[in-house]
This record gives C-alpha cells, sequence and structure tokens, in this order.
C-alpha cells in the first residue's frame, strides 16, 4: 500500500474517513456546501466578522474580554515590532529571551499567585512539555476524562519519555477521582491535571472538592486555565475564583483567548519552573515568543487590571444567553462560563443547525465526532465583553426562530 493511499480515500471514500474515527468524508460534506470549516474570514472586528461580504454576530471566538482590537494592546504590538522586529529568530537558550519575556513572566507569576513562570510559544506546546518534563519513571498521571487535546498529548508524551502509569476519572466526579487515589500505592509521585474550566461544556472544575483529595493522598495539583483566565476570579483564573490560590500546584494558561495572542505560560514553584525550562523538549527547541506578542500580552494584563468591568461584562452577557437558551429549551449542558455548548446529537443535524444560523447572519463553532462522543455533536458558542445588548437580542431572536429546526 501506498503511504499516502489513506489521505485521497479519506476524501472520497466514507468507509476510509469512518477508520479514521470519522462517521463520514469532508468531501461529501463540502459538495452540500455546508462544511463548517476553514471559512476564511474578510474582516474581523471583535464581536462582528466579514464574511463572503456578509457581515456576522461572532459568537465562535475565545476573544472573551474583545481585547484584540483594543487600542493600547494594538499600538504596544505595533511599537514592539518597531523597537524589536518581527521576531527573536532563535530559541530562549540561545539568543531569543528580551527583557521583556522575563518582565512578562514575573507579572504572569503575580497575577494568577504563583512564584515563577514561563512562557512558551504556543499554549499547546505548555501541555505538551511541561506535563512530560516533571514526571519520573512511573510516576502516575490522574486526568478528567474530558481535559484537553494539548493535555492528552502531553500525557501521552510522559506515558512514552518517562514511562509514566495513566488513570482517569470520570469528569467532574471527586469521588471517583479518590477512589482512584485510594487504590494506587503511596510510594509513586502523582499528578492530578483538570481543565479549570473545560473547553467544549463551558463547566467549572470542583476544585473545593479536588485540592483537599490531593492534598490527602499527596498528590500535586496543576490546572489548565487557558479558558478561565480573563474569566473567574476576577480574570485570574479558577484558584482565585474558589479562593485557593494556595492549593493548585501548577497553572497552565494561553494568550489565544483573553489575552489577545498566541502563546502561552506555566506557573509555579520557582524550583519547578526552572526544571522544566532546563527539561521541557519542546520549549527548548522552539523559537521563543515573538516581541510584539509578549507586547499584547504585558497591554491585556493592564487593560484587565485598569478594566475589571470588561469581566463583568462578559459574565454577564453568558449569563443572560444561558438563561434564556434554556428557556428556549436547548440542552447547554452545565455550563457556567461564557462557553455555552448547545447539545444538538447527531453529527448532519448539527451541519445543518450550524448552516442555518450562518445563512442567519449569525457564527458559531461546530463539535463533531471524534472531537466529542458519536451522539453529542453540537454548536459551541462563545460570548465576548464587547457584544452589545442589541446583538445578544439578534441572536437571541435567530435562535428563537429556528429552535425548531435546531
Amino acid at each position: 500500500m501506498d503511504l499516502f493511499e489513506k489521505c485521497s480515500g479519506f476524501y472520497n471514500d466514507p468507509k476510509v474517513a469512518q477508520k479514521y474515527g470519522y462517521p463520514t468524508n469532508p468531501r461529501t460534506v463540502q459538495e452540500m456546501g455546508m462544511f463548517p470549516y476553514f471559512i476564511p474570514i474578510e474582516q474581523a472586528e471583535g464581536p462582528e466578522v466579514v464574511i463572503h461580504g456578509q457581515r456576522l454576530i461572532m459568537i465562535g471566538s475565545n476573544n472573551y474580554l474583545g481585547l484584540t482590537n483594543h487600542p493600547k494592546v494594538k499600538e504596544a504590538a505595533i511599537e514592539a515590532v518597531r523597537k524589536y522586529g518581527t521576531s527573536c529568530t532563535g530559541s530562549r537558550f540561545l539568543n531569543g529571551t528580551l527583557q521583556m519575556h522575563l518582565d512578562l513572566e514575573e507579572r504572569l507569576a503575580k497575577f494568577v499567585g504563583q512564584e515563577a513562570a514561563l512562557v512558551y510559544s504556543t499554549g499547546f506546546q505548555v501541555n505538551l512539555g511541561s506535563i512530560p518534563a516533571v514526571m519520573d519513571n512511573n510516576d502516575i498521571i490522574i486526568t478528567d476524562k474530558e481535559v484537553h487535546a494539548s493535555i492528552v498529548d502531553g500525557v501521552r508524551q510522559a506515558r512514552v519519555q518517562k514511562k509514566a502509569h495513566v488513570r482517569h476519572f470520570k469528569h467532574n466526579d471527586p469521588a471517583d477521582l479518590e477512589s482512584i487515589l485510594k487504590a494506587l500505592p503511596p510510594e509513586p509521585a502523582k499528578l492530578v491535571i483538570v481543565d479549570g474550566v473545560f473547553s467544549m461544556g463551558g463547566d467549572i472544575a470542583p476544585l473545593p472538592e479536588i485540592a483537599p483529595l490531593c492534598r490527602k493522598y499527596g498528590a500535586r495539583l496543576m490546572v489548565d486555565d487557558a479558558h478561565s483566565l480573563g474569566v473567574l476570579g476576577g480574570g485570574r483564573g479558577t484558584a482565585h475564583h474558589f479562593n485557593m490560590v494556595g492549593e493548585v500546584d501548577l497553572v497552565m494558561g494561553t494568550f489565544s483567548k483573553s489575552f489577545a495572542a498566541i502563546g502561552g505560560f506555566l506557573g509555579g514553584r520557582k524550583d519547578v519552573i526552572h526544571w522544566v525550562q532546563v527539561f521541557s523538549r519542546p520549549f527548548i527547541f522552539s523559537a521563543s515568543l515573538a516581541p510584539s506578542m509578549v507586547a499584547t500580552v504585558l497591554a491585556c494584563l493592564d487593560v484587565i487590571e485598569q478594566e475589571p468591568e470588561r469581566i463583568t461584562r462578559v459574565n454577564g452577557v453568558s449569563d443572560i444567553i444561558r438563561r434564556e437558551l434554556k428557556g428556549m429549551g436547548y440542552n447547554t449542558l452545565e455550563s457556567q462560563t461564557p462557553i455555552v455548548p448547545i447539545v444538538i446529537g447527531d453529527m448532519m443535524k448539527t451541519i445543518q443547525a450550524w448552516k442555518v444560523l450562518f445563512d442567519s447572519g449569525i457564527y458559531t463553532n461546530v463539535a463533531l465526532p471524534p472531537a466529542v462522543p458519536t451522539d453529542m455533536s453540537l454548536l459551541r458558542t462563545s460570548y465576548m465583553a464587547t457584544h452589545t445588548d442589541e446583538h445578544i437580542e439578534r441572536v437571541l431572536e435567530t435562535f428563537k426562530k429556528v429552535r425548531h429546526i435546531l
């Protein structure tokens, strides 16, 4: 068999698509004019976008605080390009560390309540690199079953590189976590990993129940705050939300959501962060975060501290949306945040629902198998502080009109 035979088959033969976890081949959906991915956006203004000359309300972005178009944020990025150029063209180990990288790491550590922080070039790299870096032979990782793909891949690397053992507990189920921890031998080192806010369901990890279990059974706790920063705890994340800053050992965050950039960081004890800095391969062998991105995140931190009303607004908007959608009979799972899923179930019906909304001027995201279970296809909607009352009203009116279709 030729190496690339499966590639052409994936787009032409439903059986090949099914073999690799997709219910049907993408070409079928494309020919129907209903492929919901890789749609080019011609103009983006935060809560609105222009696609094919049509203006749509964007409820599919992680730009929770609406900072991608904030004047101070844009000017900071432009000034960094003027001063440093577009790239450092090297890793942090070599020529890729600017003083502003160190300033950002110090600022982030203080922001999330940790001793130190380490900035990566992407959020995915943080989990891919830091998890195997802190693990050792025969250590044990216990994760929530619904953690992000970057955690899944980081855990896989730890299993391959360090021979770490892996367990999974039922989603947001502290009792199941305790049953696993209780059954484990006391000698191996243990790391429990959860998302602070789960990226598909929009629900929050129950840290008040999970953290005491970690202490009781001698496990360290890592929280992925990619979708929590800018949203929970005055913008400072899940630990602050529950007033449990000292109970979380490692905090992971990304810049591609509330911080209007790209990149990510790990926060923790100084000695742990130094260890990761030396042993995390994705950190060591990647070019450093571009100056414009560093400046963007620094400016976003300023805005978050100076304009806390943005955090209040984005949570207020999502509270209204969630309440009204539930009232219309939509299944929004256990969402508590600006991520509001709408479960349709059937894959093709979910794609049809996306198309109806798109044609009505509402941009949503689609989550299909294998990203979700086969009977849990959904529309993933998310909201911004910059959505106006008029935007909210139009979104709700549209969902009300099309609910018989959805």
